[in-house]
């Protein structure tokens, strides 16, 4: 009876040590890009973190129901956590702090912050509005959620370039996003 209370202890810490477990984001990459490349998708990789609004907005947004299955149907998304709090940096994929400045990543960039692969990851676009021919170091705005009318303008044309996207598929996608700028 004297060992119950240890053997308790025990099992709530190996059971915390293993809830606070993530992947890491190479881990994760690996298998999105080999379920890309089975299912001939590229990936979709957003950058998020518990506390960002704006990152559950996008979030939504891509599971709404008339704009879900165009995302399933087209991209393998990969969702990689980075800039959490203090108290929750347990919530982070191990790299992917340096994986988002691989890919046109800035420190401190703001999130959501996302960009689409090939399924060997070459980029293909990225969450800049990239005006008149600019490459990215030169200051472009990023789109992170997109919801003003220029920002969902260019996030339709990033998602056209890297995909099949209908005339419906366009118009769900531009009415469901212009919604997060309410």
């Amino acid at each position: 009876m004297k060992y119950v209370p240890l053997i308790l202890i025990c099992c709530f810490v190996s059971l915390t040590s293993l809830s606070q477990t993530t992947l890491s984001a190479n881990a994760i990459m690996k298998d999105a890009f080999a379920l890309a490349r089975k299912e001939k998708k590229n990936v979709f990789v957003k950058y998020s973190a518990s506390w960002c609004g704006w990152c559950r907005k996008m979030d939504a947004s891509m599971q709404d129901a008339s704009c879900k299955k165009y995302f399933d149907d087209n991209y393998i998304t990969v969702h990689l956590v980075v800039d959490e709090s203090d108290g929750k940096k347990n919530l982070e994929n191990p790299g992917a702090d340096s994986l988002i400045l691989l890919y046109n990543g800035r420190k401190n960039s703001g999130l959501p912050f996302w960009y689409i692969l090939d399924a060997n990851g070459k980029l293909l676009a990225d969450c800049y509005v990239h005006e008149n021919g600019k490459t990215v170091n030169e200051n472009n705005a990023m789109i992170g959620c997109p919801a003003t009318e220029k920002e969902v303008a260019a996030f339709v044309k990033v998602l056209k370039k890297t995909s099949t996207l209908s005339n419906a598929q366009e118009s769900a996608v531009i009415k469901v996003f212009r919604k997060n700028e309410l």
